[in-house]
């Protein structure tokens, strides 16, 4: 199993903190996510159906009009390389690591590739796949850009994959509305932007073909009753959208403002996170965490993503906790 954000409980029996005191910034989700309120009893003891409403608030949002529900874009993730014979597949790294295992795991021939060699690499690939915006460094690419790689590969009965899963806040730059076209694959979730991670809802926006291919593989129900029932509802709240992507682009400026304060300066990010390259990525994760704030660490490169903070204590804490950090190092120096 690869290393995710999250994992409360190990960090809480880790550092002997009470899973309670800890402020999670790890895993870029919304801490504001999308008010679920009561759900009609019915959700729990019928059987998902496919006509329930989900597929057409979907295909509103996505505005497309081919895609599949998935328990999470992480089922997707999974199956995707099964669908088709080993090949070479270029996957964006620094990036989301499941991508490159899963494909490795399948018997594809991976090779890592750089947002900046992208463009090199494509004639000798079969499949390329991206996240956009990338996750941890916040690399985007011009939709033109992008529709033209896929152009390259799609001639040559290629794929390009898009895991949008940080892309809610910047619609307008979503390949979606494209990706009814042969050998476009878009993944998206309701766990980022949305705040709901715990439901496992994401989609498949592709060819039609393609996607009763990957229906097959999957099998029925593959997203449960209460999830689609939360996750058609939370599609079509357009008011809670609009003032959700405003508030995130408030608080991204803020979380950047401060850890550059505190000599974090972010390298990269998106709405949802900032991503600081530092080489004492393991001394700050470990200082944060002896003070319950749970960061994501990188090895390669040395690096912390930090998720947005919810609530006004929990910014007032970080940036005690940061300020401590700089007045220690400054007492290293001087001792």
């Amino acid at each position: 199993m690869l290393e995710h954000g999250g994992k409360l409980k190990q960090a809480a029996a880790r550092y002997d903190i009470p899973i309670d005191d800890w402020l999670d910034l790890s895993t870029g989700i919304n801490p504001k996510g999308w008010p679920v309120p009561a759900l009609p009893v019915s959700t729990w003891s019928r059987l998902p159906e496919d006509d329930d409403g989900l597929e057409k608030a979907a295909r509103d949002y996505y505005q497309t009009n081919y895609l599949l529900p998935v328990a999470g874009s992480q089922a997707a993730i999974q199956a995707l390389p099964m669908l088709c014979q080993p090949c070479r597949v270029g996957v964006l790294h620094p990036g989301y690591a499941e991508h490159a295992h899963t494909w490795r795991r399948a018997g594809h021939h991976v090779t890592p590739v750089t947002a900046e060699s992208v463009d090199h690499s494509v004639p000798q690939l079969d499949v390329l796949v991206l996240i956009h915006p990338n996750n941890p460094t916040g690399a985007r690419f011009p939709l033109e850009q992008l529709l033209a790689w896929h152009k390259k590969l799609a001639t040559r009965g290629g794929w390009l994959v898009v895991d949008e899963a940080f892309m809610d806040i910047t619609p307008e730059h979503s390949l979606a509305p494209y990706s009814a076209r042969p050998g476009l694959i878009v993944l998206r979730s309701l766990g980022k932007f949305f705040g709901l991670a715990g439901t496992r809802v994401g989609f498949v926006c592709a060819q039609a073909k393609l996607l009763a291919q990957l229906n097959a593989l999957l099998g029925p129900w593959a997203v449960n009753a209460p999830a689609r029932w939360v996750a058609t509802a939370a599609l079509g709240d357009r008011a809670w959208q609009q003032a959700a992507r405003q508030r995130l682009r408030d608080d991204s400026a803020r979380l950047r403002t401060l850890l550059t304060q505190h000599g974090l300066t972010p390298d990269g990010g998106c709405a949802l996170f900032q991503w600081a390259r530092t080489q004492q990525a393991v001394h700050l994760y470990d200082w944060l965490a002896c003070h319950g704030i749970l960061s994501r660490l990188f090895s390669e490169p040395s690096s912390l993503r930090f998720g947005l903070p919810g609530k006004q204590a929990d910014w007032q804490r970080l940036d005690v906790v940061l300020a401590q950090v700089a007045v220690l190092d400054l007492a290293k120096v001087n001792a």
